[in-house]
């Protein structure tokens, strides 16, 4: 891990993030971290923006925790049961 205060941060962000290799960089305000610049190996805009939505991620939380007391269908299983349901898609009738 590398930091950088802001006020010396004189790089264009790409330069900061060249190919990876010195990150993550966290930049700090005289000392305290602000912000952090991270590699995102096999990650795609929506996984990035869902996993650093507090909401979204409290949403999974409770979700998790529900599972937990209550029990319920493994994503595992679930996964079966969709690969072996029937296909239920809209059928058009032929003009």
């Amino acid at each position: 891990m590398k930091t950088i205060e802001i006020a010396e941060a004189r790089e264009a962000l790409g330069q900061y993030a060249g190919h990876g290799e010195n990150l993550p960089l966290v930049v700090t305000d005289r000392g305290r971290p602000v912000a952090a610049l991270l590699a995102v190996p096999n990650g795609d805009l929506e996984t990035v923006s869902l996993s650093t939505n507090p909401a979204f991620v409290a949403l999974i939380e409770r979700s998790r925790e529900r599972q937990s007391r209550e029990g319920g269908v493994s994503s595992q299983e679930m996964r079966r049961r969709l690969k072996n349901a029937p296909n239920q898609g809209i059928k058009r009738d032929k003009q």
